[in-house]
């Protein structure tokens, strides 16, 4: 029996894939907004410290995208304190626990090998210049990429394998997050053309059940997406770490 855990386990891909691993006979912790929140760095990091001690799989699902910059209580854009903080939060406090496991796995859900429009705004990780759901989704994918090159460069006696994951057109509520008409147009196409979060999860299931041995893999649903990239570019990624590591040190409580 395997240890999964799901951020963002109780809707969308996530949720659907934490039923489905259920029903194979794993263990699934699977957390919601419920459990905490994770556009907080304190809940977060208190999170993990009431997770197993062992995990074979850590799943990162979670995200959330506004219309209009919010900032959380500790003075971070919501968007990226979920879809980048976290992400980068978890995968290091978890990894002692993921390296007790016999072939520990990280399966980051983002827009890898998406298009290539934005990039890190380092001077403004946060957008307070100019903020749009564009701009925060886009610099939130190009920063998923650079987590998992980060991940791989920061710890190379680990054996835990990262696998980013972009799992395309789903049917997964996104649309929710746009303003009228947006939302209904993108609603009505996500319907009809999308694949639906149980297809979507089946295909994640696959790939956990025989996952890559690579240390780093980026995936296009099933298309290897090349890590000579420039979204992958080692120097980058070690400069994202280290400005992660400094966001998030006066705030694990």
């Amino acid at each position: 029996m395997r240890t999964v855990v799901i951020t963002g386990g109780t809707r969308g891909i996530g949720g659907a894939l934490a039923d489905r691993l259920r029903q194979a006979g794993d263990r699934v912790v699977a957390i919601g907004s419920a459990d905490a929140d994770l556009t907080s760095v304190r809940q977060t990091a208190a999170l993990t410290n009431r997770l197993p001690d062992k995990i074979d799989v850590l799943v990162l699902a979670a995200g959330r995208f506004g219309q209009r910059r919010v900032v959380t209580d500790e003075g971070f854009e919501q968007s990226f304190a979920i879809y980048v903080l976290s992400r980068y939060l978890l995968a290091e406090r978890l990894r002692p626990a993921l390296d007790r496991a016999e072939a520990p796995l990280i399966l980051n859900l983002c827009g890898t090998g998406g298009i290539r429009a934005g990039g890190i705004n380092w001077d403004d990780l946060q957008l307070a210049d100019g903020y749009s759901l564009f701009k925060a989704t886009m610099q939130g994918a190009r920063a998923n990429d650079l987590l998992g090159a980060g991940f791989a460069a920061a710890h190379p006696e680990s054996q835990v394998r990262y696998v980013l994951y972009n799992p395309l057109f789903v049917n997964s509520g996104m649309h929710r997050y746009l303003r009228q008409p947006a939302r209904a147009i993108v609603g009505a196409s996500a319907a009809l053309f999308g694949r639906s979060t149980d297809t979507a999860a089946a295909h994640l299931a696959a790939l956990l059940a025989q996952p890559p041995t690579a240390r780093l893999t980026a995936l296009r649903r099933r298309t290897p997406v090349p890590l000579t990239r420039p979204e992958f570019d080692r120097p980058a990624a070690a400069r994202l770490y280290t400005l992660l590591a400094e966001l998030t040190g006066p705030h694990r409580g």
